[in-house]
C-alpha cells in the first residue's frame, strides 16, 4: 500500500479500514462474539484507535503469530463451540447476504466459503511456459470461511505447511470437505492504492 501505518488501520471515510469490517459483521449478526487478531506491536495502536474513534462495538482482541496459519490458530484458543468465521480485516465491502450463506452452509455441511467466478482469463504457469485454463472451471476465493469448531480444532492441531494460504486448504488437508457458496464481486482484499479508492467510493457511495 505504500503506507506507514498497517492497511487495516488506514482511513475510509474518516475511520480505519478495520472499523468497517466490524462494523458489517455486527450489523448482520449481532450476536456474534468477535475477535480481534492484530500483531503484539499493533495491540495499543488498535487501543487507541478504538478511543479516538469513539469505537464502541464489542470485541475482543488477541495477539497474532508468525503467519496467517499461526493467528488464525491464537483466535481458536479463545473459542471452545459452535460456528467460527475466519475474515481478513481489510475486506470492508463483504455483504450480510455474503456472511449469512457462509453460516448457513456452514451450519449444514460443516464448512462453507464464499467464492466469485473469474471475470479474466487465467493461465498455469510452469517449466517456463505457460496453458491457457478454463476459466467457467476458477473460482475466486473469498472470506469470510466459515467453519465447524471442531472442525477446525482437528485441522489446527496440525503442523503448519507453506501450502496453507487460507483456512479452506489447512481444513482440506486434514481431510474436510468445503462448500463452496456465492461471494459478493465487490469483497476486495484491499492489497493496493486503487483498492483503497475503490472501496472508500463505495462506502461513501453507501452511506
Amino acid at each position: 500500500m505504500k503506507a506507514s501505518v498497517p492497511k487495516q488501520f488506514l482511513l475510509i471515510d474518516g475511520r480505519p479500514i478495520l472499523m468497517h469490517t466490524i462494523e458489517k459483521f455486527q450489523a448482520s449478526m449481532p450476536e456474534l462474539s468477535m475477535i480481534v487478531v492484530l500483531p503484539a506491536e499493533h495491540l495499543n495502536t488498535w487501543k487507541e484507535l478504538c478511543a479516538e474513534h469513539h469505537f464502541d462495538v464489542s470485541h475482543q482482541t488477541v495477539q497474532g503469530g508468525e503467519t496467517r496459519f499461526h493467528s488464525v490458530k491464537n483466535g481458536l484458543s479463545q473459542l471452545s463451540s459452535g460456528l467460527v468465521a475466519v475474515h481478513d480485516g481489510v475486506r470492508p465491502l463483504v455483504s450480510k447476504e455474503t456472511i449469512l450463506r457462509c453460516f448457513e452452509e456452514a451450519g449444514r455441511a460443516g464448512a462453507a466459503i464464499p467464492v466469485v467466478p473469474s471475470s479474466e482469463s487465467v493461465r498455469m504457469v510452469a517449466n517456463f511456459s505457460s496453458k491457457a485454463l478454463d476459466r467457467s472451471t476458477i473460482r475466486m476465493v473469498q472470506t469470510p470461511q466459515c467453519f465447524r469448531y471442531e472442525w477446525m480444532k482437528e485441522a489446527f492441531d496440525q503442523d503448519f505447511r507453506e501450502s496453507f494460504t487460507d483456512c479452506a486448504s489447512v481444513l482440506e488437508a486434514a481431510g474436510f470437505s468445503v462448500s463452496l457458496v456465492e461471494g459478493n464481486p465487490e469483497n476486495i482484499k484491499i492489497t493496493h492504492p486503487a483498492d483503497l479508492a475503490l472501496a472508500s467510493w463505495v462506502i461513501s457511495e453507501n452511506r
